[in-house]
């Protein structure tokens, strides 16, 4: 993207998409599934009916993606999420986690029932290594120098997945789907991140508003049909 690509999309109204990740007290998820969630969370939202053509969330949803690509994560227990899934989005089920995506909203324009949720405390951790990938099942690489929350790992999953889909052909893309989207986040090899980030794979470069430098690699996307 050039800078000139970024100065236009600056100018354009700016939206963000939240997502809210079920933490209750006595049982949170584990980090890998709740970042696996979160990609496949953004991918529902995307080719949700609602998202396309004429739907209800068509033209927020376009708005969104013509402007900066940012992603809120905040988390929610009990009432909380009780509330916040009486908001209209889609609520995606993992392993353990769940998380729900709801459709853009402006940057000061938060639902109070979001805005009432904290973002900070989404610290999660894995009680088991991950295990291996299936074969050809797409993987969202995140970056081995890198120290970021839960909340912001997920968020850049969720960008990883949405780069992902836009880098695939609509055979591609409609075979994913009708699969339902299997995917798997790991942090990739340190001896190998410099070649998948020089790979050619979409990579997210973070902002920089939250955690890290603006700049920043943080996912490289790999799916079997980008390598045919």
């Amino acid at each position: 993207m050039s800078s000139n690509d970024t100065d236009l999309r600056d100018e354009k109204p700016q939206f963000v998409l939240p997502l809210v990740v079920r933490i209750e007290r006595d049982a949170p998820p584990p980090r890998t599934d709740a970042l696996e969630t979160a990609a496949r969370a953004v991918l529902a939202i995307l080719t949700d009916d609602r998202s396309l053509g004429e739907g209800e969330w068509a033209r927020v949803m376009t708005d969104w993606q013509d402007a900066r690509i940012r992603k809120v994560v905040r988390r929610a227990r009990g009432a909380e999420w009780r509330r916040a899934e009486a908001l209209p989005g889609i609520t995606v089920a993992g392993a353990e986690a769940e998380v729900r995506v709801f459709p853009p909203v402006p940057l000061d324009g938060w639902p109070k029932d979001l805005a009432r949720l904290q973002v900070s405390g989404t610290d999660l951790d894995d009680p088991a290594a991950p295990g291996a990938v299936p074969e050809g099942t797409p993987v969202l690489w995140m970056s081995p120098e890198l120290d970021m929350s839960a909340g912001k790992a997920m968020a850049q999953a969720g960008h990883g997945a949405q780069l992902l889909w836009w880098a695939l052909s609509d055979a591609d893309r409609k075979a994913w789907r009708e699969a339902g989207f299997p995917l798997a986040v790991r942090t990739a090899p340190a001896e190998a991140w410099a070649a998948l980030t020089t790979s050619g794979l979409p990579v997210v470069r973070d902002a920089g508003f939250t955690e890290i430098a603006p700049g920043s690699c943080t996912v490289v996307s790999e799916h079997p049909a980008l390598s045919r």
